[in-house]
């Protein structure tokens, strides 16, 4: 068995994903723990409100939510009984015996799994701890419910990685192929709570990777005026179409004053999150003495990073964001660093000469004086008069230069144009 746990923000989210999946016919509630009635009797509404009347216990609590999936081997084929007697035995080994829950089984991936959803605030308003629930209370669970339940193990990470936890769906958005604000609001779900972003240019650049934008508009429109912020959906080549839909219409809010304190609170970032992106970028680089900006977009890409080039309407490279998936971390290329910039990683693909390579290059271009007069010597039979006033000219442009002007004589002109004297 192998267990995925996602805390959030928002319970509503998360629990419509999973009656959405109930709509679609792919998923069914089988069950709920500590709740006034038995599921079938539950409406959505009644599911959703016993959650919140327990947030309301404590408000201060921002991540709130907890959203698990309990996957299994795709050879083993559980009755909804032993399912509900499995989430059962882990929700109180991790500490969630007397929580409010629901269990969603799903039935559109190649393994069984099921769904939990739950809350981490007690009944007297305290909260249940999440940092390194997975870690602290998941894996030691797991393991004792394999052997309880004789279920199949899970040899290690390798497994892990066959069942990904997507609370929303994030394919790009194709205008027109869904409800726009069904779309919109899903994709805005995931990415704002879990990347970590420290402004909007750095939003956008997750958001196009789903053809979705932030637009608060130009500095003169109303919107901008009245920090309001619209999200649009952008169409294959990166042009907003359709009706933009404003961020208050959203009931999670995803407004200027939402984003704001994101960007703030994400200004730190931790240092090891930094070392990751660095180190793979490097290695990337390293072995490739030559190689085009795409290529290295797609080398990047295999190691689960996003790259986004931001060219001037001449062409010029002038801004690169960097977005990890694995860490969920967005970064500009400056802010890791100089060998991070645009400038610095077109040198370091060779695609433009670094500052010494341009010195070397124009001290190559230029003959000595030896070769100059050498030369002179050679053709002073054939020289024309405008071939020899272009070669002097050469010679003495390294130590004469007409707008050179003794320190002494730049002061004494400065005094005189002051005291209304004339030059001539």
């Amino acid at each position: 068995m192998v267990t995925i746990i996602k805390t959030s923000h928002s319970i509503r989210a998360v629990l419509n994903y999973n009656e959405q999946k109930v709509n679609a016919s792919v998923a069914e509630c089988i069950g709920a723990g500590n709740y006034p009635s038995d599921v079938d009797k539950l409406s959505p509404s009644l599911k959703l409100n016993r959650f919140i009347k327990r947030l309301e216990l404590n408000e201060n609590t921002k991540r709130n939510s907890v959203h698990i999936s309990l996957n299994f081997d795709p050879s083993e084929n559980h009755s909804k009984e032993k399912l509900m007697d499995i989430v059962t035995t882990y929700m109180d080994k991790i500490g969630f015996g007397n929580q409010p829950y629901l269990v969603y089984q799903h039935h559109d991936a190649g393994h069984p799994h099921v769904h939990v959803v739950s809350v981490n605030i007690e009944r007297d308003g305290k909260r249940i701890d999440l940092h390194h629930l997975g870690i602290r209370k998941s894996e030691p669970a797991r393991k004792e419910i394999e052997e309880i339940f004789g279920l199949v193990k899970a040899q290690g990470s390798k497994e892990k990685q066959q069942f990904i936890l997507n609370p929303i769906s994030t394919g790009r958005i194709q205008y027109g192929k869904t409800e726009s604000k069904k779309a919109l609001s899903n994709v805005l779900k995931m990415v704002l709570n879990d990347y970590k972003y420290s402004s909007l240019p750095e939003l956008n650049a997750i958001l196009k990777l789903y053809n979705v934008l932030a637009d608060r508009g130009s500095e003169n429109s109303r919107v901008f005026q009245t920090n309001g912020l619209l999200y649009r959906i952008l169409d294959d080549k990166g042009k907003p179409t359709g009706v933009p839909i404003k961020a208050s219409d959203f009931y999670f809010k995803p407004t200027l004053k939402f984003l704001a304190e994101k960007f703030k609170k994400n200004e730190e970032r931790s240092p090891s999150d930094k070392r990751r992106i660095k180190n793979v970028i490097n290695f990337t680089l390293n072995g490739n003495k030559i190689i085009p900006l795409t290529k290295l977009a797609t080398l990047l890409k295999d190691q689960g990073i996003d790259t986004v080039f931001r060219r001037s309407s001449e062409g010029m490279l002038y801004g690169i964001t960097y977005i990890d998936h694995t860490t969920k971390n967005v970064f500009n290329g400056s802010s890791l660093g100089k060998e991070f910039s645009p400038k610095a990683i077109e040198e370091r693909c060779g695609l433009k000469p670094t500052d010494e390579e341009k010195k070397e290059q124009i001290q190559d271009r230029i003959p000595s004086r030896e070769l100059l007069i050498e030369d002179l010597e050679n053709q002073k039979n054939t020289l024309t008069i405008p071939n020899l006033v272009q070669l002097l000219d050469v010679l003495i442009r390294a130590e004469y230069s007409s707008d050179y002007l003794p320190h002494q004589l730049r002061n004494k002109r400065s005094k005189r144009r002051k005291r209304g004297f004339s030059n001539n």
